[in-house]
């Protein structure tokens, strides 16, 4: 009597560079989430950095994929590395997230295998003049060969789609651990007993702690006792520690910000641009009210309610330094707007959630067994040859 077995699960190869902040967290949750649901799943990055970490206690295959964060840098040699990790893996579809690898990942795949796309924030918007211009031009061009592109915001979407990026979309708002992220018994204050502001993010020209500096100083003048910690590593760490006044600490990169957003009175971002930042979604998971200027994703992460009083304009110091001010002024309102901001978390960014609606997106492109159907652009995966450089 014959024997048959049952197809195999599908097997899914992220591909990121960056691996550490928000993108790294990203991936992993959905990295879990889709082992939990029984898929095969590899991630291609860097060695170096937060992802591989967060994975190491995973049965996810991590491979190494030497790339640099610049966009310009080593494209032809990791395009080439990239093309021999997936002649070996042979996945059934491709995710790549944010813009390095999403460049790379396309002109190595082009189509034949069905590649995801997630920008996790445009890449034109990182850049000015001439280099915004060729980013918004190779968009175009390479969404031809993204069978789907995901955002996370309809801010996101809206953008790419009024540019001229011709896609099949799909909205999948980022999500939280909400086992993780919750609110707990408040650790002991310790910076004093006045007001404890925290910033948690990658310290780098989008997160806008320079800014947020820059309005903390009016802060202090009204609010005296208040402290400010920066929470993260990154390119602008230097620079920050010598030229932030001394009511402000930075105490580097931490393996677990969650006791951080809970001994925080309020938690802010002064982002110039985001896809939507898991940060204040994380703070009020924790039940810790939030202030986000207003770049892509900041007001659909918040409880309508919320906007008004929570969202400031993007590179206003001063505006940002009234905000502050504002909402330091009325502890009750912040106890408030925190238990507002946990129960709108709950509700509509549990991570589960979220990786239900990639799951989705994948099945879209899969057959019953896991078996890839045809994918929109000059190439499909019913010919599935070995991918060369």
């Amino acid at each position: 009597m014959p024997v048959t077995s049952a197809p195999l699960p599908p097997h899914v190869l992220h591909v990121t560079q960056p691996v550490d902040g928000g993108v790294a967290r990203v991936v992993a949750d959905l990295v879990r989430g889709q082992l939990a649901a029984g898929m095969r799943v590899s991630v291609a990055c860097p060695a170096a950095g937060d992802l591989p970490r967060l994975l190491a206690d995973t049965d996810c295959a991590v491979l190494e994929w030497r790339s640099v964060r610049s966009p310009a840098r080593g494209l032809l040699g990791e395009g080439r590395a990239l093309a021999r990790l997936m002649a070996a893996v042979r996945p059934d579809v491709v995710h790549a997230h944010s813009a390095k690898a999403g460049l790379i990942t396309r002109l190595v795949v082009r189509g034949r295998v069905p590649t995801v796309f997630q920008p996790h924030a445009w890449s034109f918007e990182a850049v000015r003049g001439a280099s915004a211009r060729a980013a918004l031009r190779w968009e175009r061009f390479g969404a031809r060969w993204a069978a789907r592109i995901v955002c996370v915001s309809r801010a996101e979407q809206r953008a790419g789609r009024s540019l001229g990026i011709d896609a099949e979309w799909r909205l999948v708002p980022n999500g939280v651990d909400l086992e993780r992220f919750r609110p707990a018994e408040k650790a002991p204050e310790p910076y004093g007993d006045g007001p404890l502001v925290v910033c948690v993010g990658r310290l780098c020209r989008q997160k806008g702690q320079d800014l947020l500096v820059e309005a903390w100083r009016d802060v202090v003048r009204a609010h005296p006792t208040a402290r400010l910690v920066l929470v993260g590593d990154g390119p602008d760490a230097e620079t920050l520690r010598s030229t932030a006044p001394a009511s402000v600490t930075l105490v580097g990169a931490v393996d677990d910000p969650a006791p951080w957003y809970r001994a925080a009175d309020l938690v802010v971002m002064a982002s110039r641009w985001e896809g939507m930042a898991l940060a204040p979604l994380e703070a009020m998971a924790c039940g810790t009210p939030v202030l986000v200027t207003d770049v892509a994703g900041a007001r659909e992460s918040l409880p309508p309610h919320m906007v008004p009083t929570c969202v400031v304009p993007p590179h206003d110091p001063a505006a940002l330094g009234r905000a502050l001010g504002r909402l330091l002024r009325d502890p009750e309102g912040l106890r408030a707007r925190g238990r507002a901001g946990h129960r709108h978390v709950r509700a509509h960014h549990d991570v589960r959630r979220a990786a239900a609606a990639v799951a989705e997106v994948y099945g879209e492109l899969l057959g019953p067994g896991g078996t890839a159907s045809a994918v929109p652009g000059p190439a499909t995966t019913a010919d599935r040859e070995p991918i060369t450089t």
